[in-house]
């Protein structure tokens, strides 16, 4: 993973991620962090869980995003996760903006990070926690090679209560009548 030393604004940062097509930049604490390519595995996964959520999802109301939406949480910190699920009431109105930027500062209903070795690290020690704090209602954790899949699920104290999987089908309890077969995702 590439990291610059020197802090940007948001401002830069918002500019850098918007023109630059080639790179997909994060900002982790004022500093540019370049989310580097992924494997195959990782990659099948993420675009495989996008289309399996979306398909169970009323596109007017949800929009699933793979490896794109930044998640803002302050002005020094926005992460792009593996899939997003975002109320296509903050989407629709920017959708005729040809310089509307993908960013998202309310908590959002699914969070999804799927482990890589590059990333691994990184997601779970920076971006988990802040996906916490931002709220967004369900988080997830996928690690392919044990297989497992972590939930955090918000609760109305603003708790959040974990469950884990390592295989079958999984709830989105975010989401109305959404399962994930997390068995099938595995296997592709």
């Amino acid at each position: 993973m590439a990291t610059t030393t020197t802090t940007v604004s948001e401002q830069e940062y918002r500019e850098l991620a918007f023109n630059d097509y080639q790179t997909k930049w994060e900002l982790w604490d004022g500093v540019l962090v370049e989310k580097p390519g992924m494997s195959v595995l990782h990659d099948d996964m993420a675009t495989y869980l996008g289309f399996l959520l979306q398909s169970q999802l009323d596109r007017s109301e949800f929009r699933v995003n793979v490896q794109s939406a930044k998640l803002r949480y302050t002005a020094r910190n926005y992460f792009i996760p593996d899939v997003a699920v975002v109320a296509a009431s903050l989407v629709l109105p920017r959708r005729g903006d040809p310089t509307a930027f993908n960013d998202y500062s309310a908590p959002i209903p699914l969070v999804v990070e799927i482990w890589s070795r590059t990333t691994g690290d990184y997601d779970f020690a920076a971006k988990l926690p802040v996906y916490r704090r931002r709220g967004d209602r369900e988080i997830m954790y996928i690690q392919p090679y044990e297989p497992t899949l972590a939930a955090w699920r918000r609760q109305p104290d603003g708790t959040y209560v974990e469950e884990l999987y390592r295989g079958g089908i999984v709830p989105v309890l975010s989401l109305p009548s959404v399962t994930i077969d997390f068995d099938a995702l595995l296997v592709g």
